[in-house]
């Protein structure tokens, strides 16, 4: 929206009193500035984000060698699965901070592990070049958007 179009939308160039004009100015601010609540973790974009890559990494590890399944495949698995499990475990603890930012973290440090295990799988053979570089970008996009949390716990913490 441009200037102009804000002008028209405040009301200049009517006779419009100065608290009407600063009324609609507010609603206006006011629409850009809601957020929407989020209820469950399940609503969080980042578990989202986790859930379907650790479901990805089930889908691919199926094909992996036999002799990886106690080793490479389990581990893969576990770390891929605790992002989003630590995830909905900080939602609900969002109400005390340090706990929160402790789950965060480990939510984090479980993604960084994730993707070493994405290496080893790569370099062992068993992980196209494809799937490993779509998979490790959505890994740094998690770790990224938890980072923002991190940095900002009160942004997420009940009551604010």
């Amino acid at each position: 929206m441009d200037t102009r179009q804000i002008k028209l939308r405040m009301g200049e160039g009517e006779n419009r009193g100065m608290g009407e004009k600063m009324f609609i100015f507010v609603i206006i601010a006011a629409k850009n500035i809601i957020m929407k609540i989020i209820r469950s973790h399940k609503e969080l974009v980042v578990y989202q984000m986790a859930f379907k890559s650790s479901m990805e990494i089930f889908t691919l590890t199926k094909s992996f060698p036999k002799e990886e399944l106690y080793s490479l495949v389990s581990q893969i698995r576990r770390s891929s699965r605790s992002v989003s499990a630590n995830l909905a475990e900080a939602f609900r603890k969002r109400r005390y901070e340090k706990a929160f930012i402790s789950k965060l973290s480990d939510c984090e440090a479980e993604a960084a592990e994730t993707q070493v295990w994405l290496d080893y799988s790569i370099e062992c053979g068993y992980l196209s070049k494809d799937y490993y570089e779509k998979l490790y970008e959505e890994y740094d996009k998690i770790i990224g958007k938890l980072v923002v949390m991190l940095r900002y716990p009160s942004k997420w913490s009940q009551g604010n």
